[in-house]
């Protein structure tokens, strides 16, 4: 059966009616009117200059930090609706609907003695009209230094260019290593990640500055093991607070598929119980509406790995692991007594290459930590992930919101 095609005839200014077979005119002045009423739509928007970029396995929007609002609790409202939030799809927004794809990062040119550039990460609920600022994120992280030299923040040399970067959600500086050659940012290369498809050109990063990033301590609780409803957990702070548990513990390989342990409600719900104890023992409060500390549920390695590993965020499992996750519990495995330690036993220093199992593959890290006989010495946890920019322009959002209304 033959359809009616809508066609625009911008020389006539009436309307033909529809017939089987035939073509509509439709009269410029209804589009004129159709782009007034856009129009009007339009100015009650505030653009927002804006960079979409993924930073090892994770995405989201990068702004300069005075391009938002100075009050945070007007900043908060604007980067909710910047990501849609709270929608468990994020339909009204830019974010990606889960925790990885669901993050913002804030940059500005460091005044800091020795620092380039200052980043702060937001973690932006999906479900819930609350931004954590608590944690950091290393896989957004990795993007910051190409971010920083693309848009003129630090110039870049011939090569490659160290970048310098303040964390301040967790006062911690890290180092990055960005290729430049020509004296600009390349994001082809031949680096890969498990968790990302194709390559890339290679970031490195090193921590050396991430020991108790939030509690300011090693081991917040002061032991490498604890008790908590019948099941031993290690909790430990470098670069993201992590508790550590043996998967077998809940009935579990530590094998399974992110999607099948997201199923596993009764497992979130035992968990969850576990980590609000955990999070008052090692003096961060109540945590019940905080993304930190995070679960980390281990095991043996499978694939010629250091240690098998499933990373929560802590209301859904991570795909591959994060970057500062990843520091922690290779960290952990430096450490004298925590479960990751009785699992790899590395701690002699310098460690080298640990291999973390991961849902999507390994993470490798390069350690030289010394964590016996009470020491706290981290020398190197070093990583090499990729970046990419894929988006660049503006983001509106509703003038009310930017209002603070």
């Amino acid at each position: 059966m033959p359809h009616s095609i809508n066609t625009y005839n911008t020389n006539k200014n009436t309307v033909v009616p529809a017939q089987a077979g035939t073509h509509n005119t439709v009269t410029l002045q209804a589009i004129i009117s159709t782009s007034i009423a856009s129009t009007k739509i339009f100015t009650m928007q505030t653009k927002i200059p804006c960079v979409i970029m993924r930073g090892g396995t994770s995405r989201g929007p990068f702004f300069h930090l005075s391009d938002l609002p100075a009050d945070t609790k007007t900043r908060d409202a604007v980067l909710l609706s910047v990501m849609g939030s709270p929608h468990e799809i994020q339909v009204d927004g830019i974010g990606g609907s889960h925790s990885v794809t669901s993050k913002v990062a804030m940059i500005s040119k460091s005044q800091r003695p020795g620092v380039d550039v200052d980043y702060l990460f937001a973690q932006v609920e999906i479900n819930e009209r609350r931004v954590d600022t608590k944690p950091n994120c290393g896989n957004m992280l990795v993007a910051v230094g190409p971010f920083a030299i693309d848009q003129g923040l630090i110039p870049a040399q011939d090569g490659e260019t160290p970048v310098r970067i303040f964390n301040v959600n967790t006062q911690s500086l890290v180092e990055a290593i960005v290729q430049t050659p020509g004296g600009e940012v390349t994001y082809e290369g031949n680096a890969a990640i498990d968790g990302v498809p194709g390559t890339a050109a290679p970031v490195g990063i090193n921590f050396t500055a991430a020991i108790g990033s939030v509690t300011k301590k090693l081991l917040p609780t002061g032991r490498p093991i604890d008790i908590i409803d019948g099941v031993e957990v290690s909790c430990v702070d470098v670069a993201m607070p992590t508790i550590q548990m043996r998967a077998d513990a809940f009935g579990k390989t530590g094998y399974e598929s992110a999607n099948a342990l997201d199923a596993d409600e009764a497992l979130f719900k035992r968990m969850e119980a576990i980590r609000i104890k955990a999070g008052a023992m090692m003096g961060m409060g109540d945590v019940s509406k905080s993304v930190v500390p995070k679960i980390a549920l281990l095991a043996q390695p499978r694939h010629g790995g250091t240690l098998s590993a499933r990373y929560f965020v802590p209301d859904t499992c991570h795909k591959s692991l994060a970057v500062t996750g990843t520091v922690c519990l290779a960290s952990a495995c430096a450490i004298p007594g925590t479960i990751a330690e009785k699992i790899a036993g590395r701690t002699k220093a310098p460690q080298g290459i640990i291999e973390i199992e991961h849902p999507s593959g390994k993470i490798a890290i390069d350690l030289d930590a010394d964590f016996a006989h009470g020491k706290q010495d981290l020398r190197r946890a070093a990583l090499v992930r990729t970046a990419r920019r894929i988006f660049e322009g503006v983001v509106n959002v509703p003038k009310s919101v930017w209002a603070g209304q």
